[in-house]
């Protein structure tokens, strides 16, 4: 294992490359001495070494296993989100203006700068957005009630919490807004939220708990 972490380094330090270099006899200028610091890759065996004979390395590793399997079972919730107090609805235009010309391959113009578009005018939005907090019982309680009231129509996007346990629970995909870009895009401040088409508009309904 020592070897191995240390063709890791190895393999970090030829990644990085420099750039070439030759080397020239310029003489001695000055005094010689010999080398007194130890050797970097045997001080690095060296260390790691002590830390596998203590078990430190052990527990580091498991450490940065842990972690890697919380990042993936539990991602980091999305902050500056509270639960629906007061019910609130509103649309969004999600319609955006070129800053630029579109080309295609040959340089011809596709689009040009200050075309404005919808998207929604090219693809629909076939299945409602729902907004969720997981670590919430009663957000998880409205979320299914809303899924089994319209089977197939709703796609469950969860803010904090777990979405695996919940795909092992209701056993039908669940995603997560990672760092809440999808929040922000929609001007989400409470869940649970539900995003839906209205015409070539969005419809967002932030909705009160019972």
């Amino acid at each position: 294992m020592i070897r191995s972490l240390l063709r890791s380094i190895l393999g970090c330090a030829v990644t990085l490359g420099c750039p070439s270099i030759s080397a020239v006899d310029i003489g001695a200028l000055g005094p010689t001495y010999t080398i007194t610091e130890p050797h970097l890759l045997r001080f690095i065996e060296q260390r790691l070494r002590e830390k596998q004979r203590t078990g430190e390395l052990q527990r580091l590793m498991e450490q940065a296993q842990q972690r890697g399997v919380r990042t993936i079972t539990a991602p980091t919730p999305v902050v500056g989100l509270r639960p629906t107090s007061t019910a609130r609805s509103f649309f969004i235009d999600p319609s955006f203006t070129l800053d630029r010309n579109i080309t295609d391959a040959s340089g011809r113009l596709l689009f040009a700068a200050g075309t404005r578009k919808n998207p929604l005018e090219v693809v629909s939005l076939t299945r409602q957005l729902l907004f969720f907090d997981a670590r919430d019982r009663k957000q998880v309680a409205r979320a299914r009630e809303l899924m089994t009231a319209r089977p197939g129509g709703v796609k469950p996007i969860l803010t904090g919490g777990s979405y695996l346990d919940l795909m092992k629970a209701w056993r039908v995909p669940v995603y997560f807004d990672q760092q809440g870009v999808l929040v922000q895009r929609f001007g989400i401040q409470q869940v649970p939220a539900l995003v839906s088409q209205d015409g070539t508009r969005l419809r967002v309904d932030e909705l009160r708990l019972p």
